[in-house]
Order: structure tokens, then C-alpha cells, then sequence
């Protein structure tokens, strides 16, 4: 059997062989029918990657603390709470300074951020984020002081400290200088220590399942799924309660073992429904379409107008010793240049792979697809949600 690899390495090859636009459509349209049967059917996805258990989720944790280290490129003296937290942090060491006298030049305030993982236990490590909040201008080569970081709840769940990795950096001096992404925001890895449980719900007799993305569709497939898994002609331990809500009853087989239960329901594989939908970004010409995006019985014209304005300046210059002046005039042409519109069938039921096989034959680029797009939404041929982003 042909592997689809070799198709892959002979389109490649025979790409670069055709210089013409048109010659490589029809090439690339030939190479596409080919290789349409070797693509993998389509088959369903792991329940995990679907729903997510009511009650086990990740939790927000912040904190304020001091990066210390710095090259002189912490906060200045016009940041105040820069200079009363070194002076609190000293004075808690047993050092007692007014934060009058001290220059924070190596000291810059932060914010630090976490997510702690459902059923962290105490002494796991997790990555924390850290961003300056006064006017520091580079946290490279910082060491973050102890800090403790709190949930909603205002309790201490974890406490970081470690050294800060940045991913930009500063070159140059003054005027002189680049800048290279975010010098002012960094990483610890693995920077925090959790210090307490986090508040999660363990799994009982009934655990509920929130889509991820809500559909009654796939809410009613995965409780087929499910009840044909673990439940008879009598038990149903799966009830689809609404399109983003599915209660599993857990079987008597698995009576103190949700553990291994939910390691079951994780690994069912379930067909999602998804939307017609088409996403289009004009900006970066970007454009996203569904399988099941039909188009309705529609002729496409399409062409486009092109108007170049050029000015061009002419000198008259006087003849020597006379008493002419150098006079500039500038001339103005105007040229327009229309294409004749290229046209596109596409009949009853017609797919997105037609219609992309169709544009791409008549040469279109991705602003074009985009406009044609957009006015067969409006013209009401278009069965599927169209987004701009």
C-alpha cells in the first residue's frame, strides 16, 4: 500500500517543477484527488479532551514581591512602595533603615502569579510568572525574595522565590539601545512550593461532566456512549441534563474505585459535533473552514479594479544670465486597469473543498476568497457562520 508519506515527498518534488500558477493548480487540484482516499476516516475523540469534572479545576494564585539583583535597572526612587517594602523586608531581618535613605536602583517590585493544579499535594513544584509593577526596565539576572502567594480565598496555598528568566533583553544605552519582547515580565520554573492542599472535590457515587464547549448534540452522543460502555437494558447511569451538563451514576462494579472509574469514562472515544462555521481574519489573511460548511446553488463573478496615480516632477531651468527663475511643475497621470471577471459555478450541496478547488483555479489569492466570502453570506449562500476576527 502506498504510504501517504510518498505522496507527500512526490508533491513536494513536483511543486517546485512548475513555474506557471495555473499549471500548479491544476497540479495541486490532481495531487489532492489522489491523495483524498489515503486520509485517515474520521474518528472520535477521547472524552477527556471533551468535559472536564465538575468541582476539579486549576486556581489562580497571586502575590507581591521584591526582585532583587538587578544591574540598575530596577525601580526608581519615584516608585514608593518600592522603597517602604526593601525597607519593611530589612527591618523584619532586623536592620532598621528609612525608606528615605535607601536607592532601589537593584530592586524592583513584582506582581507573581500561579495556577495550582487540582490535587497539588504539599511540596510539589509548579511555575510561577513574575511582571514588574513600578518602572524597573529589565528583571534579567533578578532573584525574587521568598514570596508568599494566596487564592480568592486569601489564604497562603503556596511560596515562591527562585531566579527570574526573561525572554527579552535590553542592548545599548541612552538614545542607542534595543529592546527584544518583554524585558520587564519573566518565568521561574518550577519557582514555587505548594505548602497546602488545593481545594479540590474528589469524585463520589455522581460525578458531572461540563463540555467544554456546549452542544446538545455531543451532550446526547457522550451519554450514548457512556450508557453503552457501563450501563444494561435496564440501568442508564448517564443522563445528558443540558447541552453542557452530563451526571454519570457510577456503576456498583466500580464501588470505591472512582479513581479507576473516571480513568474509564476519560479514555471513551465520542464523534464531537461541530458548527458550520468559517473563520476569516482580514488582517493577516487568514482563513479557517469546517467540513461540513455547504454552499448553496450560486455563480460567482469576480474581478478586481486597479487605479494607479503617478506625479512626476519636471524642472524648467533658464538659460545662464538671464532673469528667468528655476520653476518645478509637477504632471499628474491617471491610469485604470480592469480585470474581466473570472466566474465560478458551484451547484446543489457544493462543499468547501469545491469551492476551494474552484477559487484556486481561477487564481484567487486570500484577500479575494475573503471578499467572496463575505458576499455570499450576504447574498445568503453561505450555510454557516461566518466570524471576522
Amino acid at each position: 500500500m502506498t504510504r501517504l508519506s510518498d505522496h507527500s515527498s512526490f508533491i513536494a518534488c513536483c511543486w517546485g517543477c512548475f513555474r506557471s500558477k495555473a499549471m500548479r493548480s491544476r497540479v495541486l487540484s490532481i495531487l489532492l484527488s489522489l491523495a483524498a482516499p489515503l486520509w485517515p476516516a474520521s474518528v472520535g475523540i477521547r472524552l477527556k479532551d471533551l468535559v472536564g469534572i465538575e468541582g476539579i479545576r486549576d486556581n489562580q494564585l497571586v502575590g507581591y514581591g521584591l526582585v532583587v539583583g538587578l544591574n540598575g535597572t530596577g525601580d526608581k526612587n519615584t516608585t514608593v512602595f518600592s522603597t517602604q517594602s526593601l525597607a519593611n523586608l530589612l527591618q523584619r531581618m532586623g536592620v532598621t533603615v528609612s525608606p528615605t535613605a535607601v536607592l532601589v536602583r537593584n530592586t524592583a517590585a513584582v506582581l507573581v502569579t500561579a495556577d495550582l493544579p487540582p490535587f497539588a499535594q504539599p511540596g510539589a513544584r509548579i511555575d510561577i510568572s513574575v511582571a514588574a509593577i513600578g518602572d524597573a526596565t529589565n528583571l534579567r539576572g533578578g532573584l525574587l525574595v521568598l514570596t508568599p502567594l494566596k487564592a480568592a480565598d486569601g489564604q497562603v496555598y503556596a511560596a515562591a522565590q527562585g531566579s527570574v528568566v526573561t525572554g527579552g533583553f535590553v542592548a545599548g544605552r541612552g538614545g542607542n539601545s534595543q529592546v527584544v519582547n518583554h524585558p520587564t515580565a519573566g518565568r521561574v520554573p518550577s519557582g514555587a512550593i505548594v505548602e497546602k492542599l488545593a481545594p479540590s472535590i474528589e469524585p463520589t457515587t455522581k460525578i458531572r461532566l461540563q463540555l467544554k464547549q456546549a452542544d446538545f448534540t455531543t451532550a446526547a452522543r457522550i451519554s450514548s456512549v457512556i450508557n453503552e460502555k457501563f450501563g444494561s437494558d435496564t440501568a442508564h447511569p448517564a443522563q445528558a441534563e443540558n447541552a453542557g451538563l452530563i451526571s454519570v451514576e457510577m456503576p456498583v462494579a466500580f464501588k470505591g474505585k472512582s479513581v479507576e472509574f473516571v480513568g474509564e469514562l476519560e479514555n471513551l472515544m465520542v464523534e464531537p459535533d461541530r458548527p458550520a462555521k468559517v473563520v476569516i481574519n482580514e488582517r493577516t489573511g487568514t482563513i479557517v473552514l469546517g467540513k461540513d460548511v455547504r454552499i448553496a446553488p450560486v455563480a460567482i463573478l469576480h474581478g478586481t479594479l486597479t487605479v494607479e496615480i503617478q506625479t512626476r516632477e519636471i524642472t524648467s531651468q533658464p538659460a545662464p544670465l538671464s532673469n528667468g527663475q528655476t520653476t518645478v511643475t509637477p504632471e499628474v497621470s491617471v491610469a485604470a486597469k480592469e480585470e474581466k471577471a473570472r466566474n465560478v459555478v458551484l451547484k446543489q450541496g457544493a462543499s468547501v473543498e469545491e469551492l476551494v478547488r474552484a477559487l484556486m483555479a481561477i487564481g484567487s489569492t486570500p484577500r479575494d476568497i475573503i471578499a467572496i466570502l463575505q458576499s455570499l453570506k450576504a447574498a445568503g449562500a453561505l450555510e454557516a457562520e461566518l466570524e471576522v476576527l
